[in-house]
């Protein structure tokens, strides 16, 4: 068995300014994403982290390093576990955007999951890239705690299909900027204990 800290990054600028982000900005944190990075790790202090896992984003690099400075861990970074790209989106703010998101929302709820933004990936590409670089470190690490620091539209999509609600409901799972989900891996299942914790993050700058 092995326990996981599923955690998104901390805040950017294109968070605060609701811009597109995905795999294709290469976004630094904020002051508020440097805060929650810390609580992140403050929370985490009596957990006996070993390795800790990234995208190869510097903003999910930047939210790991309090909790590496703190644990000692070893670290890993991949491009498998980036955001999903939204292509030809991106770096747009999202009421420029709002019939193109509509237009993907729609179909993805409908189980139309290969649709994908111009120049961008689909919610099943991801998924498979992810979810294989994922089982490729569980299966091969003999460490009981692993940190894996990834991105928002990356979390929902590998919790909906871990936790049995599908592609088609992704929406379903929340998550904030600096949000804890912590799971127990079996070797066969995924098991959900806490998802998005926030309880953390009690002080905005």
């Amino acid at each position: 068995m092995k326990h996981l800290y599923i955690i998104r990054h901390g805040e950017t600028d294109f968070n605060k300014t609701q811009k597109m982000q995905g795999r294709g900005i290469d976004a630094s944190l904020n002051e508020l994403g440097r805060y929650q990075a810390q609580a992140v790790a403050d929370s985490l202090q009596k957990v006996a982290i070993t390795k800790i896992v990234t995208s190869s984003l510097k903003r999910t690099l930047e939210t790991a390093q309090p909790l590496i400075t703190q644990s000692g861990a070893s670290v890993e970074s991949h491009r498998d576990l980036d955001e999903m790209s939204f292509g030809s989106l991106e770096g747009k703010e999202f009421h420029l955007v709002k019939d193109e998101i509509k237009y993907l929302h729609t179909n993805w709820t409908q189980g139309n999951l290969d649709v994908k933004p111009d120049n961008g990936e689909s919610p099943k590409e991801v998924y498979d890239r992810a979810h294989s670089r994922v089982m490729e470190i569980l299966l091969n690490s003999d460490d009981e705690h692993i940190a894996f620091v990834i991105h928002g539209r990356l979390i929902r999509i590998l919790l909906s299909e871990w936790l049995g609600f599908g592609l088609s409901n992704m929406d379903r799972i929340e998550h904030s900027n600096g949000a804890i989900n912590k799971l127990f891996w079996t070797g066969n299942e995924f098991n959900p204990i806490t998802l998005n914790m926030l309880d953390h993050l009690k002080i905005e700058v």
